[in-house]
């Protein structure tokens, strides 16, 4: 069975008079510090379920040494407790390293996490994207189908960084990709496979202009904003784009950046997800980034800012801060 140890810490940042604050000082106003909590961890999936907020992120580190995933949780987006290896690739067999880019959903009375392995450079190599399922949020999740769910590349698109999005009408459908290419693929009810669309073809290819990996996307007053990653991972530049659409299947005219680095808080800000406060008109933005003269590609860290749109819709450049956010009820 797998360990799914639990370690409660608290990180909190507060606000000091005509000063950016630091984590761990003291005042009357709670923030979330960023990195909001310790490790290098990148590429962040937030989700909320059972009033707690979550967030699932890749292990940052040797594609060798990617053979797990933590998961964190908190009610208030401050205080957050450690779940060890929620998944694991000894209870795996077909992935072997680079367990990549987490995205979850919870259907019924079960949680199923989405998950890239292996790094696949062809089709003759074993890997992709896979599938495996729980009981709770925080595991332990099993292998749900034995072998990857998507094992080839189609349109291009390396099979890795997917994004399970459930549409306004119901659907599932996982958009993912690297290497350039976005696919769409329309999930069965079970999750063992694909409906193909009205036109015959099971993978369509939605990518826009600047697209590099990372896929996200987000429903907001009837329009869907597709998201992405952009630049090279390692590098300083790494940054994250949108484009908006009234279909999940475009055309998504790229709109522009809309967080990248700050040469005075961190570089390479990217791979990201975004939360709604439920009942509220607040938005976040969780994104790993690099620490400033930091030039190991690995260590990322995971923070959370705010996501601010205009009166028209579009979102507003991200201000990367030390802070963090402000305390909010989940």
């Amino acid at each position: 069975m797998l360990g799914c140890g639990v370690e409660g810490f608290s990180q909190k940042a507060k606000l000091k008079t005509k000063k950016t604050s630091q984590k761990n000082t003291t005042s009357t106003i709670n923030y979330s510090g960023n990195p909001i909590f310790r490790g290098w961890y990148a590429d962040p999936e937030g989700r909320i379920f059972n009033k707690k907020y979550w967030i699932y992120p890749t292990y940052s580190a040797r594609y060798e040494e990617q053979v797990f995933l933590d998961a964190f949780s908190s009610t208030d987006l401050t205080h957050w407790t450690k779940h060890n290896h929620i998944l694991d690739t000894a209870y795996v067999k077909w992935a072997r390293k680079a367990i990549w880019a987490p995205s979850i959903t919870k259907k019924g009375t079960k949680y199923y996490l989405f998950f890239g392995a292996n790094d696949i450079q062809n089709n003759e190599q074993l890997g992709g994207i896979g599938v495996a399922v729980a009981d709770r949020p925080q595991g332990p999740f099993k292998d749900y189908l034995g072998k990857p769910l998507i094992d080839s590349f189609h349109n291009g698109a390396q099979p890795i960084d997917q994004f399970v999005f459930q549409d306004k009408d119901g659907q599932y459908y996982l958009i993912y990709g690297g290497w350039g290419h976005c696919n769409i693929v329309k999930l069965n009810t079970d999750f063992t496979g694909f409906i193909p669309f009205d036109d015959g073809t099971t993978f369509k290819e939605i990518t826009p202009k600047g697209y590099v990996e990372g896929s996200f996307m987000f429903l907001k007053d009837g329009k869907y904003y597709f998201m992405w990653s952009e630049g090279g991972w390692t590098g300083p530049d790494y940054s994250v784009a949108y484009a908006v659409s009234h279909s999940p299947f475009g055309p998504f005219e790229r709109v522009g950046k809309i967080l990248q680095q700050d040469s005075t808080i961190a570089t390479g800000a990217g791979h990201h997800s975004v939360i709604q406060v439920p009942k509220t008109n607040k938005w976040f933005i969780i994104y790993h980034r690099r620490p400033l003269g930091e030039t190991n590609g690995n260590h990322r860290e995971t923070c959370i800012d705010e996501l601010l749109f205009d009166d028209k819709g579009f979102i507003r450049p991200v201000k990367l801060t030390k802070e963090g956010v402000k305390k909010q009820p989940s």
